[in-house]
């Protein structure tokens, strides 16, 4: 199987079929097309992979290119895991990021075990304001 990674930004349908195909959504309101559609046009890091026409994974991130880059989103169709996408993806997110940056996300807690198990470090050091909604 050939997967193809792609530095586009796919279409609104294309990332909600994919997030309804993996453990992951990034919101609450799964119907909310238009705050998905604005994250990913904001976004300046976007990392997708096909596999034919099909979206398999995707890895959003905002960056300055030089110092950090804030991975915010990366999701992977659940029948396509455990073929090294994910990491594929997490690689070619820092590679275009560049060396100067570091690379931070915050993990979902049934991904701790996955970052980890590619050479992520975890660190304690951070906080945050949720969202409300």
């Amino acid at each position: 199987m050939e997967i193809t990674y792609k530095q586009i930004t796919p279409d609104t349908p294309s990332l909600i079929d994919l997030f309804n195909h993996s453990d992951y959504f990034p919101i609450k309101e799964k119907h909310d097309t238009k705050r998905i559609a604005k994250m990913f046009e904001k976004a300046n890091l976007v990392i997708s992979a096909w596999h034919n026409e099909t979206l398999v994974g995707i890895s959003r991130s905002l960056t300055d290119f030089c110092y950090c880059c804030y991975l915010s989103d990366l999701a992977v169709r659940d029948d396509y895991k455990r073929k090294g996408i994910g990491k594929k993806l997490v690689e070619l997110t820092k590679e275009k990021a560049g060396d100067q940056c570091k690379l931070i996300l915050q993990s979902s807690p049934g991904a701790m075990e996955f970052y980890t198990s590619i050479g992520m470090d975890r660190i304690d050091s951070a906080f945050i304001i949720q969202r409300e909604i």
